[in-house]
């Protein structure tokens, strides 16, 4: 009994292994098998593959640029507000260079302008709030190209794929195995899986960061415009010796 029983117990355990063995293999396979996958979409796939890097990289580069612009607008379009009214422009300019974020440097750019005439103040605010704003977008529209022009690659490399393989069935004069010609046929539409995986991935990339800019540029429009409201209302520049307000309507 002491026999058998060792016998079974063995066998069981090399069953065991066996099992183990077999699945490891089989996850490595499906592991392979997904990159072969992936090679046997042909050439087209090198292109679709710097796409999804230039992507990639697209969208981090944007999104650093996107927090470095992030601020407080309310609390600094405040803190402007408090310093023009009591006449400490010089403190005020200084935190603007300080704080460097696109609604600081619009407001900046107005300030360097008091005493000039309203006009003057507001157009030059208008311009920094479109130069920021360019700034946000820029080499955004490349995502959104990538987006576009993915897909379209995908379809062209099924295309060219659909070709080799109806060319193959022809120089056979039609005595060709029916999975022969579906081998082919998967092996084109990898091209379009891939094309329609990256595109939609960068849509979604744009489509975001998208929403962060109109953000941050209806931040910006907002605070030139209390900026703007500011110096076309009468504003204290200070105190005087005597204890005086004196009070200053700007140009």
């Amino acid at each position: 009994m002491t026999f058998l029983a060792q016998t079974v117990a063995d066998s069981a355990a090399n069953a065991a292994a066996d099992t183990a063995a077999a699945a490891a293999s089989a996850s490595g396979g499906a592991t392979s098998s997904v990159l072969d996958i992936l090679l046997e979409g042909g050439w087209v796939m090198v292109p679709l593959l710097l796409l999804s890097l230039v992507a990639l990289y697209l969208f981090i580069e944007r999104m650093m640029a996107v927090r470095r612009a992030k601020s407080d607008p309310e609390a600094t379009t405040q803190r402007i507000r408090q310093d023009v009214r009591a006449g400490r422009i010089d403190e005020a300019l200084a935190h603007c260079q300080h704080e460097d974020t696109p609604v600081a440097r619009i407001l900046h750019r107005g300030l360097e302008r008091l005493g000039r005439p309203i006009s003057e103040i507001q157009d030059a605010v208008q311009a920094a709030g479109k130069h920021e704003a360019f700034e946000l977008e820029k080499r955004t529209d490349l995502l959104a190209s990538i987006a576009g022009v993915a897909p379209l690659l995908g379809f062209f490399g099924t295309v060219t794929g659909m070709i080799d393989a109806f060319r193959q069935v022809q120089a056979l004069q039609g005595n060709v195995n029916p999975s022969v010609l579906a081998g082919g046929i998967w092996e084109a539409l990898v091209t379009t899986a891939t094309g329609l995986a990256v595109g939609i991935l960068a849509l979604l990339a744009y489509n975001y960061l998208l929403g962060r800019i109109k953000r941050l540029i209806n931040d910006m429009e907002r605070s030139a415009t209390a900026f703007i409201d500011l110096l076309q209302e009468p504003v204290a520049s200070g105190e005087t010796s005597d204890g005086n307000r004196q009070r200053r309507q700007p140009a």
